[in-house]
């Protein structure tokens, strides 16, 4: 955690909250990010524009931050893409295995004070603590 700050954090976390608000109250959409994207590959045609533009912009925002504060995050080196590529299929087959990800159950089912949420979000936060410990501890790949 060497690059926590709990200013930042608090930033990010009130821009994601407005986000999805916003999301809502404009659009009627849940601010689900694996949804969101799913929808761009699969739903109908007049419903993927939005999708787009909301993809578009989170990748958007990454590369404006990045040009903004180049020194905040500097990502990890020399991680197998073996690995790489194995967390990014188990995260997406995961997020269709639960009905959504972290952003649709961990900030808008808990708004909506959804027990399914609740249960999703606590799953979601043990399989990051152990996934974790097995990264640091047992495989030993991250100092």
């Amino acid at each position: 955690m060497e690059n926590f700050t709990p200013l930042s954090a608090t930033a990010g976390g009130v821009l994601i909250g407005v986000s999805v608000t916003l999301l809502l109250l404009f659009n009627g959409r849940i601010g689900g990010v694996s949804g969101i994207m799913n929808g761009v590959l699969f739903a109908p045609k007049n419903d993927r524009l939005w999708r787009l533009i909301f993809v578009f912009g989170l990748i958007l925002g990454g590369f404006v931050f990045q040009l903004l504060v180049p020194d905040f995050n500097i990502p990890r080196q020399n991680y197998p893409l073996l690995l790489l590529g194995l967390g990014g299929f188990l995260v997406g087959f995961g997020t269709r295995m639960g009905g959504g990800c972290t952003s649709g159950h961990g900030i808008c089912g808990l708004a909506n004070l959804s027990i399914r949420s609740l249960i999703a979000t606590l799953t979601f936060m043990a399989a990051g603590m152990i996934t974790v410990y097995i990264i640091r501890h047992s495989l030993e790949l991250v100092s």
